[in-house]
């Protein structure tokens, strides 16, 4: 077995307000290993991107509260010293941003960005080492004629290519982790697909484990190996790519499925909704936080809406689910969907 990257044990962020605490983050538990994609999705508001800053060590602790543990480079990230921290980012983990053109320095070349991110964990390098370094990564991620853009600043490229960018700065110093957030939302579909291409085929030069956060699943049934699904700040669902696919084994993903056009659903017929909207963070339903959305929840009496369901291992598929559903039912569910 591939050797353990990131390990994050009973995670809680919440924040507070004027309108009360938010609890961003509830208790969440999942592991990443060496060369493996782990796809975490889940709706806006899911808690998805505020897990990811956790991970970086880039929420402010005077601001959240924080619990649980995050195991990186042989650290606690939530206990852990500043200075500790900003020595993991970069060389233990890094981060690919949504937003490349805010993700850059407009001020600086890109050239200059990248020797910067470079230097910091290589204080000793030379200029000129810096320079070469700067040339390779462009090439690396697919820039034509480094030599010249190099010297170029971000306005200067489109979004695809500040992207790449963002990649190349993020991959400098071989991370063991990458953490990309939505990295192609703001893209079209040709750029979108030339950019997970390079993330994967970098994957496997760097051997960097990567953690993809998307609402895209699509995206997610390209690159991951592994999907995490969350809703309310909880996992919901966790298990192997193609096993979510063709079995999903929570009412929560069968919805998410349900609403995507496949090639198997005729191109007239009506796509599946979620009725009703996430709830609200300050103030979470009891039981399951899905409750009020889910249309097997009136089957199971009171349980679900005075009892919230903990992840257990469903033993066919080997996937885990929080859902008072029993097996069978789990199992049943998810039967053609959708199928890869």
């Amino acid at each position: 077995m591939s050797e353990l990257v990131l390990q994050v044990k009973d995670l809680k962020v919440s924040f507070s307000t004027v309108d009360g605490v938010v609890q961003a983050v509830n208790g969440i538990s999942f592991d990443v290993r060496e060369g493996q994609t782990l796809g975490i999705v889940g709706e806006s508001g899911s808690g998805k991107s505020v897990t990811a800053s956790a991970i970086m060590g880039l929420i402010n602790r005077n601001s959240a509260d924080m619990s649980g543990s995050i195991l990186l480079g042989g650290l606690d990230v939530l206990t852990a010293q500043e200075r500790e921290i900003r020595a993991l980012r970069g060389r233990e983990a890094a981060m690919v941003f949504q937003d490349p053109m805010s993700a850059l320095n407009p001020y600086y070349t890109v050239g200059k960005q990248i020797a910067e991110a470079y230097e910091v964990h290589h204080p000793k390098s030379s200029k000129k080492e810096r320079q070469l370094i700067a040339l390779d990564m462009l090439a690396k991620v697919g820039l034509p004629k480094p030599s010249e853009c190099i010297d170029e600043y971000p306005h200067q490229f489109s979004g695809g290519m500040r992207q790449r960018i963002v990649i190349a700065i993020a991959l400098v110093n071989n991370p063991r982790l990458l953490i990309a957030d939505e990295p192609t939302t703001a893209l079209d579909v040709t750029v979108q697909a030339q950019i997970l291409e390079l993330m994967m085929n970098l994957q496997q030069e760097f051997g960097s484990a990567i953690i993809l956060i998307t609402h895209d699943l699509g995206v997610v049934a390209e690159v991951a190996d592994e999907v995490m699904v969350m809703y309310a700040g909880q996992t919901m669902e966790s298990s192997k790519v193609q096993t979510l696919f063709d079995t999903p084994s929570h009412p929560y993903t069968r919805g998410l499925l349900g609403s995507v056009r496949s090639l198997d659903n005729s191109e007239r017929g009506a796509l599946h909704t979620i009725a009703g909207n996430p709830p609200s963070m300050i103030s979470l339903p009891g039981g399951c936080p899905f409750h009020p959305r889910c249309e097997f929840a009136s089957s199971m009496d009171d349980l679900c809406s005075s009892v919230q369901p903990t992840l257990r291992v469903l033993p066919t598929t080997g996937s885990e689910s929080a859902c008072h559903l029993n097996d069978d039912q789990l199992l049943s569910l998810g039967r053609g969907v959708i199928h890869d």
